[in-house]
């Protein structure tokens, strides 16, 4: 028998499924749904074919018509190296495997490299919504650095059929100008060529994490990423979920209110991720939480987990990769749509 939601949250259950968020209301949110692009992106200066790119996002996998997004990123071979990814499960070494896990998965689309898709576009790009990731971070320099590089064009992704880019920034290093001076250029591009544009809002600085907390999942510091993020104008927010907050307090940088801590956020994971959620324009930039590293047997319930904190708190997706990956592809599968049951099951509201 499938466990439960509930079950699958254990001792968490009752403080996820019946939180109700006493910060920022949910009528106060622009939420997920159905029309959500005739609510949100209609009125903007998105053109025709950026809402078609995006409307094909949305209209894709088992999420389809719903508003909500499940999307399988497979960009590790570069940002975590390809021997450490895809070690576990070398048939993810074939650029066809990724593309085939996310259409038997139900994603909405599949997010990798111009290498990797480029190799099967021409089989798969009218199958499933590709997302070209432009920019990363690689890992054979020795040292090794962290900076993200542009390793694609826009024009690369127009010619195979992408209907979306991705890039990375990572606010709060010394490359960040650089980097959002790219990034934005690049999106700028991409709208032009009818691309819808998705942003990893990550934070990277040695001095953000300290002997008290990781303060680069900070609810206040990811949800000033995200704002920067949705200036630039990504349509989508990929972020990770915030598992703190006080960054700005704590390390004493930067300028925040005390109303952030103690009226638009509290200690709540719901309350934190929602957060993130009114930093992308209340939800008009859709947020989508990353499902983070593999860690075995507990894959499923930290998936479901987050997935759950990202839907109540008024959030639109999970974009889960090495948790489904690094499994035998049917057990990946399984894992995709336990996800996107969460987002299918109507008993699962906005807090």
């Amino acid at each position: 028998m499938t466990e439960s939601i509930a079950d699958l949250l254990g001792s968490d259950a009752q403080s996820l499924l019946s939180h109700t968020c006493q910060t920022i209301r949910r009528d106060q949110l622009h939420l997920p749904g159905p029309d959500f692009l005739d609510r949100v992106f209609e009125p903007s200066d998105r053109n025709p074919r950026v809402l078609g790119s995006l409307a094909r996002m949305f209209g894709a996998g088992r999420l389809a018509g719903s508003g909500y997004l499940s999307i399988l990123p497979v960009d590790q071979g570069i940002e975590h190296s390809a021997g450490a990814s895809f070690a576990p499960n070398p048939e993810y070494f074939d650029p066809e495997s990724i593309v085939k896990l996310a259409i038997e998965g139900g994603c909405n689309a599949v997010a990798s490299t111009v290498g990797v898709l480029g190799m099967v576009a021409r089989r798969y790009s009218h199958k499933i919504p590709f997302l070209v990731k432009l920019n990363h971070n690689e890992l054979l320099t020795y040292p090794n650095k962290f900076d993200q590089i542009m390793f694609a064009s826009v024009r690369r992704a127009v010619d195979m059929g992408a209907v979306a880019v991705g890039a990375t920034i990572y606010f709060g290093s010394p490359e960040a100008d650089r980097q959002i001076v790219e990034v934005a250029h690049a999106f700028e591009q991409a709208h032009e060529q009818g691309l819808a544009t998705v942003l990893w809002c990550y934070l990277r600085n040695n001095a953000f994490k300290t002997d008290k907390a990781d303060y680069h999942v900070a609810a206040d510091l990811t949800g000033q990423a995200n704002h920067l993020g949705v200036t630039i104008q990504a349509d989508i927010i990929k972020q990770k979920l915030p598992e703190c907050n006080g960054g700005f307090t704590a390390l004493k940088f930067g300028k925040t209110a005390p109303a952030v801590y103690d009226k638009l956020s509290s200690p709540h994971p719901i309350d934190l991720c929602r957060y993130q959620v009114i930093n992308c324009y209340m939800g008009r930039a859709g947020l989508i939480n990353s499902g983070g590293a593999s860690s075995g047997a507990s894959d499923v319930k930290e998936a479901v987990r987050t997935a759950v904190i990202n839907k109540r708190a008024g959030g639109t997706g999970l974009i889960s990769g090495r948790k489904a990956f690094q499994r035998p592809m049917k057990e990946g599968v399984e894992l995709l749509h336990r996800i996107q049951d969460v987002y299918l099951d109507a008993s699962v509201t906005v807090a």
